[in-house]
């Protein structure tokens, strides 16, 4: 039996200028006609797109209506100071949270908690569910996180997440989908339950993706380096991303993921052919005349 096409969302960033609000806009544009179930918009480390993320997520719902999830993360804040942007959140309509430890702050090496801070995600998604108003998503990572303190780690902490109250989870981006099944499989092993929910990228720069990859412990695989290559040397590299993206979310609709979450980098047109190749439906949305992404 073919497995139903798949629900959509997708990851923005906070625009930097009135060329980063450009590029914002012109990405939800194109991809609001898809029909996501939601979009979720990043938040710097330690607050330093709040005013961003906040100006962005307020845009998104004003003018193109759709449900939006605010990034949070605990660094470089004090509990109050969290929960204060959760708070104006809220005030905008955004029910929908991506609960997050955050990178370390200032290039650290590792993660120290705000002396009144959250001490990690755990505590920022149980403070969250307290407040009795936030459908609270977390991450998870197929491959072990740089900081994973030894094989099973990765599932065993995901499993506190979800014990504190997390309702999904959207996994950090792989291109090896045996490993994302292998991963949750580990995780019903483990008594994990809700919904995860796998992320993919589609590459828009093979070199800038590698550095993404190395941060967040991501494995790539060798044919990709050659494969990317190749087509760069002739003018291919654009379908062959589109390609290699589609395959994966056909392959992970096939092994029953009802839903994919896409890493768009504020470049839409990626993302775009991949729900095309994918079978995703586009509705005419009406968008709002007035304002921009600030």
């Amino acid at each position: 039996m073919t497995k139903p096409t798949p629900t959509i969302s997708f990851e923005f960033f906070p625009p930097k200028g009135p060329e980063g609000a450009l590029r914002l806009w012109r990405s939800v544009e194109r991809l609001a006609p898809l029909g996501p179930r939601f979009v979720s918009v990043t938040y710097g480390a330690g607050g330093s797109t709040r005013e961003r993320t906040v100006a962005a997520i307020q845009t998104i719902r004003d003018r193109a209506g759709l449900d939006v999830a605010g990034h949070l993360t605990c660094v470089g804040a004090t509990r109050e100071e969290t929960l204060s942007v959760a708070r104006t959140y809220a005030k905008l309509g955004c029910r929908r949270i991506v609960a997050l430890r955050g990178d370390p702050a200032n290039g650290a090496e590792r993660f120290t908690a705000h002396p009144g801070g959250f001490s990690g995600s755990v505590e920022l998604i149980e403070a969250l569910k307290a407040e009795g108003r936030f459908h609270v998503s977390v991450g998870a990572y197929p491959e072990p996180h740089p900081e994973a303190s030894g094989e099973g780690a990765d599932v065993t902490h995901l499993k506190r997440k979800f014990d504190a109250g997390a309702d999904d989870a959207i996994t950090q981006f792989f291109f090896d989908v045996e490993t994302f099944l292998r991963f949750r499989d580990r995780c019903a092993k483990a008594g994990i339950d809700r919904p995860i929910i796998p992320g993919v990228l589609p590459i828009e720069n093979f070199a800038r993706m590698k550095g993404f990859a190395a941060r967040c412990g991501a494995r790539v695989p060798d044919w990709m380096e050659t494969a990317f290559a190749n087509a760069e040397e002739t003018g291919a590299a654009e379908l062959l991303s589109i390609s290699i993206a589609a395959e994966m979310c056909d392959t992970l609709r096939r092994e029953g993921a009802g839903h994919i979450h896409l890493y768009t980098l504020n470049n839409p047109d990626l993302p775009y052919q991949v729900c095309q190749a994918l079978g995703v439906e586009t509705t005419p949305m009406r968008i709002a005349a007035t304002g921009g992404c600030a």
